[in-house]
């Protein structure tokens, strides 16, 4: 462990804009004194305010998973269901544009759509097609809807199905109206993580793979981690190291998309199989652990990737609003509807109402503005409603 000098310099450096090392990421990671994880929550707050504002965002959004049958069998996933089960469902084309209309009748802006690998999604023995078709069902209906939808896991199984590249299954998508991909799926990008919490799935460097194949195809991208399980401190910098590394080669290389946000999603484990619960030794997150990590995240990646989030769906809204002084420039969406997460057993609801988020956001004195999938403002920015709503809290 270095000295406090050393833990008090790395934050002075990283307020400097340096990156961190590694080693640097591990050290605040490790700091456990009431003062040091202050000092980490506030540079990490001073950081967010210098690389995106004080203004938070959220989006109008909706989610369709349109399938839950899946061929793969993650250890932490509630949400799957083999064909033949009482409660699998695959939604039809009327029913996922039933779903639409009622999201864009809403206001949305964006549709996001993933489901499971189900190997019977096929047209004329093809996958593919069937993906196009989903995307068409939508966009043809509703052109300006941005479709954010399939996950690397999702392309790497729609290629493996059709003995396709990575690359012609995501120019077919991105032609078709996909607007962005969920950098979903990467759970920890550390393949000794993966062998237990999910070996079906693709490996480290596939994943990493498929989402610069996106950036250099210009489809944009947004990331995530799923922490708080068995993964170590190294393995969760490894994990934003990875995806600094990833940003960088977007930029210096000078492709037409990058990743846009970073999403920390804490691990819910209520309904995870037993062995896996009892190894991680808890249901729900924990808020403190969670904030940490988000912070730490926010000083090593935010030089990169300056847009920062926690799930409201995993912490609950107060948790992620707690997150909003910890590095957080984002609250998420409305959702409408969620199954995954919520069938793991979190707590924080299926649906938020933008007037409930503007709340929150102002409960911190803060402004707060609609953006869309790629972070453009949408409207004007309320600096006075928000401020006049934080006045009446307060008192």
């Amino acid at each position: 462990m270095l000295t406090k000098i050393a833990f008090e310099t790395i934050l002075e450096r990283a307020l400097m804009g340096y990156d961190l090392s590694p080693e640097e990421g591990v050290v605040l990671l490790q700091q456990t004194e009431p003062e040091a994880i202050a000092a980490i929550r506030t540079t990490s707050d001073t950081l967010r305010h210098t690389q995106a504002g004080d203004t938070v965002t959220y989006i109008i959004n909706r989610n369709i998973n349109f399938t839950n049958i899946c061929e793969q069998h993650c250890s932490f996933c509630a949400f799957r269901r083999d064909d033949g089960d009482a409660d699998a469902y695959w939604l039809d084309s009327a029913q996922i544009l039933e779903k639409a209309t009622d999201a864009v009748k809403r206001g949305a802006t964006e549709i996001c759509m993933q489901g499971g690998l189900n190997p019977q999604a096929l047209i004329n023995g093809k996958s593919l097609p069937y993906y196009l078709k989903v995307v068409e069902t939508i966009k043809q209906e509703f052109p300006q809807i941005h479709l954010h939808a399939f996950s690397p896991q999702e392309v790497q199984f729609i290629a493996r199905l059709d003995g396709l590249e990575y690359a012609e299954v995501i120019t077919a998508l991105r032609d078709a109206g996909v607007g962005s991909m969920p950098g979903t799926a990467a759970e920890v990008l550390d393949d000794e993580v993966r062998r237990i919490l999910c070996p079906e799935k693709i490996d480290t460097a596939t994943w990493l793979e498929i989402v610069s194949t996106a950036h250099k195809l210009g489809l944009h991208t947004t990331s995530t981690m799923l922490s708080g399980h068995i993964e170590t401190h190294e393995q969760q910098i490894g994990h934003l190291e990875k995806l600094r590394s990833l940003q960088k080669t977007a930029i210096n290389r000078g492709y037409p998309a990058r990743i846009t946000e970073f999403i920390l999603l804490p691990f819910v484990g209520q309904e995870a199989p037993k062995s896996l619960r009892r190894r991680v030794g808890r249901d729900q997150p924990v808020l403190s652990d969670a904030l940490l990590l988000g912070a730490v995240a926010r000083i090593y990646l935010g030089n990169w990737i300056p847009n920062h989030q926690q799930s409201w769906v995993k912490l609950g809204l107060a948790g992620a609003t707690e997150a909003l002084v910890w590095g957080c420039n984002d609250i998420g969406g409305t959702l409408m509807e969620e199954h995954i997460t919520t069938m793991a057993g979190a707590l924080g609801g299926t649906c938020m109402e933008v007037e409930t988020l503007q709340t929150a956001i102002a409960s911190l004195g803060r402004p707060y503005q609609q953006r869309d999938t790629l972070y453009q403002k949408l409207i004007p920015i309320f600096y006075e409603a928000a401020l006049n709503k934080a006045s009446r809290i307060k008192s």
